[in-house]
């Protein structure tokens, strides 16, 4: 029997196939970032959950949406963590998820206002599904992170009882993030991207280039998240980036697993320094 007819089997574990198959991790952190801006910014609870929502279902697309489209890439790889390709979690249910958190991500997003709605499904989930449709091989794989990443403060700005553009600076330190972020992602999959023929920009500039380049763009989203807003720099946030150089040092310089875990420190306070900037 193959895995797309394989019974559903009851219990926890396929849910937990599920959700591991939809990069549950990522998409709940990105839902709950979109959250966090649109509570930061005046949304009303009941709009900012809706649009939470429109984004989290928008990116439980994009993970079933990628894992469904490298089936057999990983199945060649022996990933062991994919559940489609392990057999763990049947393909009808990713297709039959896929399509129901479709839905939801376009009735969310309508919800939100029409100028929300675009955004949120072209500039944001679409540019995921880009990426999972062919952009991921290629120079541009950088792109669909820093649409989706550099959108999302307009995604709640556009959603307001006042719809604009976030302030341009917001732009760019949340495409700074989601670039970096996207470089530090694919950091331990290169061996087996390379073997499967997956050539994004990490794979194309290696590792070392790749570390450095992140890390230079994270650090510079968190001097735009202090520096531009109006007013002076807070002194939370001049400790703040402190904290960053510090961990840019090890970021640059560690041995093992320090130097991810450094840079990944550094996008998470780049979050909260985006979040408290408003």
């Amino acid at each position: 029997m193959t895995a797309g007819a394989a019974p559903a089997r009851s219990g926890p574990r396929p849910v937990l196939a599920l959700l591991a198959a939809a990069h549950g991790g990522p998409a709940l952190a990105v839902g709950v970032i979109a959250g966090l801006l649109a509570l930061r910014s005046g949304l009303r609870p009941l709009d900012a959950a809706v649009l939470t929502g429109a984004v989290l279902a928008g990116q439980l697309t994009i993970g079933w949406g990628n894992d469904l489209r490298d089936l057999s890439r990983d199945r060649a790889a022996g990933r062991t963590d994919k559940p489609l390709a392990t057999g763990a979690l049947p393909v009808a249910w990713a297709v039959r998820a896929l399509g129901a958190a479709a839905l939801a991500c376009l009735v969310l997003s309508a919800l939100t206002g029409w100028r929300s709605a675009l955004v949120n499904v072209l500039l944001g989930a679409g540019a995921g599904h880009a990426y999972n449709l062919g952009l991921k091989a290629t120079w541009w794989s950088w792109l669909p992170y820093a649409s989706a990443f550099g959108t999302l403060p307009s995604l709640v700005t556009l959603a307001g009882p006042a719809p604009a553009w976030a302030p341009l600076w917001t732009t760019g330190a949340g495409a700074a993030l989601g670039v970096g972020a996207h470089l530090l992602d694919t950091l331990p999959d290169l061996a087996d991207d390379e073997r499967t023929g997956v050539r994004g920009l990490p794979h194309r500039i290696g590792e070392r280039s790749s570390r450095v380049l992140a890390v230079a763009l994270l650090s510079a989203a968190s001097l735009l998240a202090v520096f531009a807003p109006a007013g002076p720099p807070s002194a939370g946030g001049r400790a703040a980036l402190v904290l960053v150089a510090v961990l840019a040092v090890f970021a640059l310089t560690g041995r093992g697993r320090v130097p991810f875990r450094a840079a990944l420190a550094i996008a998470l306070l780049d979050v909260v320094l985006l979040v408290a900037a408003g």
